[in-house]
């Protein structure tokens, strides 16, 4: 504990620990919006290989990969990253090669993530490669489990994996109940890895990060540059604050992210958003309930007092229990419906259904719902898959809208969302509103995500051109 605090102090860092909370990160000085707190590299990680998706073991990237000729498990972009990551490889490879071609089909990223860990461990002990106070074993050790909150099907699930472990690498000095507890550690401590747009990549182990503790109203936020973690800080938080971030999408009300934090991190939270009673009530029937049936009323409803149906709490107008349940069945009917015609090349009849859903949900729900907002999340995926621009661009006005009524100011889902607004309608002609947007995007993620990535670099060089745009146009018209 006392190298570990001598090593954080030095960025202004102290490790505490507060009653009901255990260990957390608490600032030894001021830190200011788009401020750096912490860096760190992963004690390991994986990228989320799948069978229609593979990426590069080294940077995660997804083109000119070459298989691993040896394990057929493990994938390259090129020589560099084969070495970086030979040393961990070679044992690695030596294990997953012993397997039968169907074994090696059950080796999942969950799997190799426990298996280099332990690889991992073998090496620092023997000094192949090097440990210190941020980079050992010694941090997993001290991760809490949470294996005794575990239900009796995932403690099944864990021994079944911690079974596969075992076999791949042969080891018999590790037991099974160690291999499992370290995969309920996994679970809680480990994190995404995303690229620059919160598009997932891999999962990854990040100790001093893992020590971070979570807040529906965080102080900062985790985001990647590569494989390294990085934390800024999104509002001024002074000396002597406990530093948070956000575990969990933070969009629903208190009660669904109660609900998330409780079955993947066992604990409830207690920020400020989270004990505002009466607020949680009419956030949930907003986010998650249904709308007034007077399409001029923007009211919410609450149960009556005899659970016969809804009242709106700003008209007074009662919804009955049968039409809501009426037109819940509609859109789940569609929605499996729409599950089976994911087929390639049936983009047009998804978005139909998808559509019909939208209305549903449109006389169903509050305007300002997350599931209609997700239902538009999905209609601009597929407009933009489909090169439908116009349309595209209005669903994707649409979800900035409902963005700016779930998230904070600084969130970088947000700030996306401008982007992505930003190069459509630059796109169609619309100088002027795309710099609007790719400016507030700017704004927002500068914060978030630095300004020296080449994500960032590429995002102000677009702006640079929609002025250099706007001011040829506006020029030409004067002559």
């Amino acid at each position: 504990m006392e190298e570990l605090q001598n090593v954080v102090r030095d960025g202004g860092l102290a490790v505490s620990n507060l009653p009901e909370k255990g260990r957390c990160l608490l600032t030894t000085k001021n830190f200011y919006p788009g401020e750096v707190i912490l860096r760190q590299e992963p004690y390991v990680c994986v990228p989320n290989n799948s069978t229609t998706v593979s990426r590069c073991d080294g940077c995660f990237a997804s083109e000119s990969l070459k298989k691993c000729s040896a394990c057929q498990v493990v994938w390259y972009c090129g020589s560099t990253c084969q070495k970086s990551e030979w040393k961990l490889h070679r044992l690695e490879c030596n294990a997953l090669s012993r397997l039968e071609k169907e074994k090696r089909k059950a080796v999942t990223p969950s799997i190799r993530l426990m298996v280099r860990l332990y690889l991992r461990r073998k090496l620092q002990n023997e000094m192949f490669i090097p440990t210190s106070v941020t980079d050992s074993y010694n941090f997993v050790e001290a991760l809490v489990s949470h294996l005794k909150d575990l239900d009796e099907k995932q403690l099944v699930l864990y021994a079944q994996m911690a079974n596969l472990v075992h076999f791949i690498l042969q080891w018999p000095e590790i037991n099974l109940k160690e291999i499992a507890e370290n995969f309920s550690k996994l679970a809680c401590n480990a994190h995404t890895i995303c690229d620059c747009e919160l598009r997932p990549l891999g999962t990854g182990l990040y100790p001093v990060v893992s020590i971070i503790n979570h807040s529906c109203m965080p102080n900062a936020v985790l985001t990647f540059e590569g494989k390294s973690s990085v934390v800024r800080a999104v509002e001024h938080i002074p000396e002597g604050a406990e530093l948070s971030i956000a575990y969990i999408d933070t969009a629903g009300s208190t009660m669904t992210r109660q609900k998330a934090l409780k079955e993947q991190y066992f604990f409830t939270c207690t920020c400020p958003r989270c004990i505002k009673v009466y607020d949680d009530i009419q956030e949930s029937a907003i986010l998650e309930g249904y709308r007034c049936k007077d399409d001029r009323c923007n009211g919410f409803l609450l149960r009556d007092s005899e659970d016969k149906g809804f009242i709106c709490q700003t008209c007074g107008l009662r919804r009955s229990k049968e039409e809501v349940k009426r037109i819940a069945c509609e859109i789940t009917a569609i929605s499996d419906k729409k599950l089976k015609s994911t087929s390639p090349g049936n983009q047009e009849e998804v978005i139909s259904l998808y559509k019909m859903i939208e209305k549903l949900q449109m006389e169903l729900c509050h305007p300002s719902s997350i599931s209609l907002m997700r239902t538009q999340e999905e209609l601009l995926k597929i407009l933009m898959e489909l090169g439908d621009w116009r349309e595209a661009l209005a669903y994707c006005r649409l979800t900035i809208t409902g963005y700016q009524r779930v998230y904070p100011e600084l969130h970088p889902l947000l700030g996306l969302q401008y982007y992505t607004c930003g190069k459509i309608e630059w796109l169609l002609g619309c100088t002027e509103d795309a710099i609007k947007s790719l400016t507030r995007a700017v704004d927002i993620l500068r914060i978030t995500h630095g300004t020296n990535s080449p994500f960032m670099k590429e995002l102000m060089m677009k702006l640079d051109e929609a002025h250099a745009e706007a001011s040829y146009n506006l020029s030409s018209k004067d002559e």
